[in-house]
């Protein structure tokens, strides 16, 4: 695959703590604004300018994307933001708990997304492309950088481990007790492009609709130039590229509002005669082919033993959704009915303990994280996982490295 360094913009050192934001599509308006109160210099500023705007502006308004534009204008007015000193690849590394996990901030070209050498494993929706699309094109750069993952390769874990060995631009440990640390590789970049060369495919972890807006911006600035070569800085894309087996995945557990019409009793007995039903001493499944359902104050072990070829269909999200969750309760299709919501694991079980003990649902179902394993089969055989199937943890943050387009 092809990766390139870059020009980037990035905080000074004093501000970089203070300007990291979780990225953009983890958080809705007000939990934005929640963080972003009494720190001017969040990037969250840029990322979701319409924190900075009347509740009754529409996120998609023109003003808000104009208000992006003047807040990356005025970090970088300010001295918030600095032009680095020529174009380098940096070294990311993440600590969470007793996990880390170390990736390169690299550029990659949007060819390689277009001609699947970087795979996808989910759909996307149009209105969150056409938004990212445009927040790209009117600051000219991309905000946050696509989480993106390869399979091990010895080569770039020698190089990284040397970078690792020296003083960092920045280290710090934000609100959420995660360290973020970034080193800046110095010297030529060769053997860097000669070992991603040799790196056959990668996958997007998290960041998809991220993904698409690069390459349909890159897509819009060709398209309106007539000189076009390829080489052009539009058509490179900021990514943080992981070794797979250094990620975690946790689950992404749901919630159902009612039982479609169902006493508890009369549910509990259908669940029985579709999987192996037995009240369970842990609200967390020990392995695949096992979903934990809370309902009613009890938690409940649900097994199978079957075990399918499809790559999807084995998946515990797949069986949950394609024996229960339709014909059952009636979700349909679970990207668009209201009737279901979405636990990401890093919140615990406790949450899904918490609403259904409110009476916000009516029961909630634990699952067993998918693995990386699984996604790139996924994504190896041309499918599209599930929505909502996986949650990676810790996110990266936007406003250490940015890259702009020209």
């Amino acid at each position: 695959m092809l990766v390139k360094s870059f020009f980037a913009l990035r905080p000074v050192p004093e501000k970089a703590a203070a300007l990291a934001s979780v990225p953009y599509d983890v958080v809705d308006t007000a939990e934005a604004r929640v963080l972003a109160a009494g720190n001017p210099d969040s990037f969250l500023h840029v990322s979701r300018p319409e924190i900075d705007l009347a509740d009754t502006v529409d996120v998609h308004d023109d003003r808000v994307y104009a208000q992006g534009v003047l807040a990356f204008k005025n970090f970088q007015a300010r001295g918030v933001l600095m032009r680095e000193h020529g174009d380098h690849f940096y070294v990311y590394r993440q600590i969470m708990g007793s996990h880390q996990q170390t990736g390169v901030v690299a550029c990659c070209h949007v060819d390689d997304y277009a001609n699947d050498i970087i795979r996808k494993h989910e759909k996307t929706r149009k209105d969150k492309e056409d938004d990212r699309t445009r927040h790209c094109l009117e600051l000219n750069a991309n905000s946050g950088p696509v989480f993106l993952t390869y399979r091990d390769t010895t080569s770039l874990d020698v190089l990284v481990a040397e970078v690792k060995k020296g003083v960092p631009l920045y280290d710090f440990t934000a609100v959420d007790d995660i360290r973020h640390t970034v080193w800046r590789v110095e010297g030529d970049s060769g053997a860097w492009v000669e070992a991603f060369k040799r790196v056959p495919l990668a996958y997007v972890a998290d960041g998809h609709h991220r993904a698409a807006a690069a390459f349909r911006s890159g897509k819009q600035r060709r398209e309106a130039n007539p000189n076009h070569t390829g080489n052009e800085e539009y058509n490179w894309f900021l990514a943080v590229l992981f070794p797979e087996t250094q990620l975690r995945i946790l689950p992404y557990n749901r919630c159902v509002a009612d039982l479609n019409g169902l006493p508890v009793e009369a549910f509990l007995a259908k669940v029985q005669g579709i999987f192996k039903t037995e009240e369970a001493s842990s609200p967390n499944p020990a392995g695949p082919r096992e979903v934990h359902m809370y309902l009613a104050g009890k938690w409940y072990k649900l097994s199978w033993d079957e075990f399918q070829a499809d790559p999807v269909g084995r998946l515990d999200v797949s069986v949950l959704q394609d024996r229960l969750l339709a014909p059952l309760l009636g979700i349909d299709d679970p990207r668009t009915n209201t009737r279901i919501s979405f636990v990401g694991g890093i919140r615990g079980t406790g949450e899904l303990t918490k609403r259904i003990d409110a009476g916000r649902d009516a029961v909630a179902f634990s699952l067993y994280p998918v693995t990386v394993v699984q996604m790139m089969d996924i994504a190896d055989a041309g499918q599209i996982m599930p929505p909502k199937s996986t949650w990676f943890e810790p996110k990266l943050r936007s406003g250490l490295l940015v890259h702009t387009l020209d």
